[in-house]
């Protein structure tokens, strides 16, 4: 079988005779070069691995898995294959690994720090036709997964069950991208991130290898048996190795939902009030921050009336009667801190029109400057610090003439500064940049990190050094280099 045989198809390039010269001209001839009289004979066993389907050359199809949702120019990868099982990618990652081409493990294209952009060339594993689930034991509470199955998709399948996966980073992202990036979101004040949810993964290493981090089929809830290697993989942003299963936690059904909204007349005040709010016990679901400036981008956008100033969003989870307590505690608290305008329901439309401000809040920030792009920033800072960094931020966005509205969870001392920005201007992308990196820097100053929940990705690979220090960061390379020596694992990433 030559290139020129390839069909035409919805994933598949036009039979051209320049196929091989274009892939020559590409990751395969970079530093990680195929021969050029092995070009044929790696296509040729890839679609011997995934049939003629699975294999695509295609432009469209390239760019589509070259970028993500950040602000990252595209990097398309020069193959994309879609394999269907894990024997699937452990066959195409031995072909990889004997030719030195580079991997890149793809879920749904939904991170936010360019990680799935294909900066050395070569093939990009999608791994959207691994979509099933597994195994699921309502009775222990947990579920399997395999990497194309998303967080919205494993909660509808639950949906009878009466259990639910509440970790929620807002894209309906793959469950085995979130546990790659050690996502969280809104929820992780009361469930906890990716890293507090994965009990187990199957991992297909550099040269084919499929390991069990906790070993096969193993689902205890805790577990003090050797290293941790399951948190290993968790938040290594595909470095090393694809994860083609995930053994998650599962949470029931709360009774009862009650959602509030509390204005503010300071930072401080609403940080005041969730730290006496954590400090009383209160189960908190979700509590989240939005400024002053987000507030009335939210109020412009869906029409609302909520007054201009620091706001705070809560959600509780219980029973009727344990609803109404946690409520009036909050209540009492935020009052206490200066609170006004406190408003809560536990009616579901009601719910949802307080929230529709948190809900919209990207959607009312890109609306500041309609035609530009948003990049999301994402640091975390220890709580009692939480209120100088928002304040001092706010100030550099002011002096530097930046438009970036802020939201945070609060709870976790991690917030966003959605920067909306044109990026066809060079300037304002740099002076964005500048910004981003002095927030960073800012964050690290407090004993807080660069990077809460989106991950390191392309753009903070040296505030990582700072954060963990040149020694920490050795031991990441060496650990890299000992799983993965040839540097085919999403290479240009992370370290």
């Amino acid at each position: 079988m030559t290139l020129t045989l390839l069909r035409q198809s919805g994933r598949l390039c036009p039979a051209l005779s320049n196929c091989s010269s274009f892939l020559q001209s590409s990751a395969f001839k970079r530093s990680y070069a195929v021969r050029s009289r092995d070009v044929e004979q790696v296509l040729f066993a890839f679609r011997s691995v995934v049939g003629d389907d699975g294999v695509s050359l295609g432009q469209a199809v390239r760019e589509q898995h070259g970028r993500d949702e950040s602000v990252h120019k595209c990097k398309p990868p020069d193959v994309v294959v879609f394999p269907r099982s894990v024997e699937e990618v452990s066959a195409l990652a031995k072909i990889c690994h004997h030719h030195r081409i580079p991997i890149i493990p793809f879920g749904t294209g939904t991170g936010l720090e360019g990680g799935v952009g294909a900066v050395k060339g070569g093939v990009c594993f999608s791994l959207r036709m691994m979509d099933q689930v597994l195994d699921l034991h309502p009775e222990d509470f947990d579920v399997t997964v395999e990497p194309g199955v998303t967080r919205k998709g494993l909660n509808s399948y639950l949906r009878d069950t009466g259990l639910w996966f509440p970790v929620d980073p807002g894209a309906d992202a793959s469950l085995c991208g979130m546990a790659a990036t050690s996502a969280s979101g809104t929820n992780a004040v009361r469930y906890g991130t990716m890293r507090e949810n994965v009990l187990n993964l199957e991992v297909v290493l550099a040269d084919g290898t499929i390991i069990h981090t906790a070993g096969k089929g193993r689902r205890a809830r805790k577990t003090s048996a050797g290293y941790n290697l399951t948190n290993l993989f968790v938040g290594s942003e595909g470095t090393l190795g694809v994860l083609t299963k995930a053994t998650l936690r599962l949470y029931g059904v709360p009774e009862g939902v009650a959602a509030a909204v509390c204005s503010f007349p300071s930072v401080q005040a609403a940080v005041d009030t969730t730290v006496q709010v954590l400090q009383a016990g209160v189960p908190i679901a979700r509590i989240e921050f939005l400024d002053d400036v987000m507030i009335d981008a939210c109020n412009r956008y869906n029409s609302l009336a909520y007054p201009v100033a620091p706001t705070l969003f809560l959600e509780f989870h219980g029973s009727a009667r344990s609803l109404d307590e946690q409520v009036s505690i909050t209540e009492e608290l935020a009052k206490d801190s200066g609170g006004s305008d406190f408003s809560w329901a536990d009616d579901e439309a009601k719910r949802a029109r307080l929230w529709k401000a948190r809900h919209d809040a990207w959607y009312a920030a890109l609306a500041l400057r309609p035609g530009c792009k948003a990049y999301a920033t994402d640091v975390c800072v220890p709580l009692s610090r939480l209120p100088e960094v928002v304040v001092e931020t706010k100030e550099d966005l002011i002096q530097n003439g930046l438009t970036g509205p802020i939201a945070g969870h609060v709870g976790d001392g991690n917030f966003h500064c959605l920067m909306v920005l044109d990026p066809n201007d060079p300037e304002e992308v740099l002076k964005v940049h500048q910004f981003t990196e002095r927030l960073a820097r800012r964050a690290l100053a407090v004993d807080g990190t660069c990077t809460g929940e989106h991950g390191v990705g392309l753009g903070k690979r040296t505030l990582l050094r700072e954060e963990v220090g040149p020694l920490a960061l050795e031991v990441m390379q060496g650990l890299k280099a000992t799983l993965d020596p040839k540097n085919l694992m999403n290479p240009g990433k992370v370290l």
